[in-house]
């Protein structure tokens, strides 16, 4: 017989993208074209040595942003359960990696050192395991509120006795 656990917590984060793939495709599109009108315009002034340059930088520019896209396919998962939490990342070639930590004596802590965006961190006997490092300030405080409330919601169960309730008999 296989026991499942109860799932208590569950988000997953993915990297921020403001562009689809059709915006990446437009934007591309229009920064290749401004760079073909610029070579165009100091080739004609007789400046055709600027010409590599224009090329070169613009595709180093397209080439940097088909980068950025490639990695948006990441994703990392965070699931707590009544025995332990589990982080599987996916990295943006689809490997993926899991980790587990026992809930038993797990803490949420957020490692902040001035002027740098705080680390959020699972620690338990000894394990440490940073979550979340694709996140900003705002966001990795929100989650570490979200999972110590489960994480409490966890530790101190309500119990629901019907013999325990008032007028019960």
């Amino acid at each position: 017989m296989t026991f499942v656990d109860r799932v208590v917590f569950k988000a997953l984060i993915v990297p921020h993208r403001s562009l689809s793939p059709r915006g990446l495709r437009v934007v591309a599109a229009l920064m290749l074209g401004g760079a073909a009108l610029i070579a165009l315009r100091v080739w004609m002034i007789g400046a055709w040595p600027v010409l590599a340059f224009s090329v070169v930088e613009a595709g180093l520019a397209v080439g940097l942003l088909a980068l950025n896209a490639r990695q948006s396919r990441a994703s990392e998962l965070v699931l707590l359960t009544e025995r332990a939490v589990s982080v599987t990342r996916v990295d943006h070639r689809g490997r993926r990696v899991e980790v587990s930590i026992p809930a038993a004596w797990l803490s949420v802590v957020l490692d902040e050192a001035p002027g740098q965006v705080p680390r959020l961190v699972l620690a338990a006997h000894g394990t440490r395991e940073e979550i979340a490092a694709s996140l900003g300030e705002a966001e990795k405080r929100d989650l570490a509120t979200a999972l110590r409330v489960a994480l409490w919601g966890l530790c101190n169960p309500v119990f629901d006795n019907p013999q325990l309730r008032d007028g019960a008999s």
